[in-house]
């Protein structure tokens, strides 16, 4: 990272999810790595993501979702961060993504059709996502 410039990187949980506790280990180690982190917390719609990485300036927003219903509420997430001027801005969806029997290869690909950089499966450990973050982040 850049000395005296931290990145900004929003998180919370979307949709009607109250789960919270696995977005808050995740964001006390993006601080704890540096980043400065929005944390939105439960219960987020998809527009307020957007909204709080337009604010900030985030280059990445970190969505979680444990309830099963992410791929519902996550559709069209891509769309509005275009329509916000956001193009670039880095995405992440994780958790238990989908409702009902489908393999981790099926969920991943969806949620990158869909315009995730990368989607990460139940029990994804968070030195996993600060690794992807650095490699994501750096310049090419």
């Amino acid at each position: 990272m850049t000395a005296g410039l931290a990145r900004t990187i929003v998180t919370g949980v979307i949709g009607s999810d109250t789960h919270i506790v696995g977005n808050r280990i995740l964001t006390m180690a993006l601080e704890k790595a540096g980043y400065k982190v929005v944390a939105l917390g439960a219960l987020t719609p998809a527009a307020d993501f957007v909204r709080a990485a337009v604010e900030t300036r985030a280059e990445a927003i970190l969505v979680s979702s444990l309830y099963g219903q992410g791929e519902l509420d996550c559709r069209g997430f891509r769309d509005l961060c275009v329509e916000a001027g956001l193009e670039d801005i880095l995405l992440y969806a994780g958790g238990n993504l989908v409702v009902g029997k489908r393999s981790w290869d099926e969920t991943e690909e969806t949620f990158l059709k869909m315009g995730f950089d990368r989607a990460a499966p139940p029990g994804t450990r968070a030195e996993t996502v600060l690794e992807w973050l650095a490699r994501d982040l750096s310049p090419a």
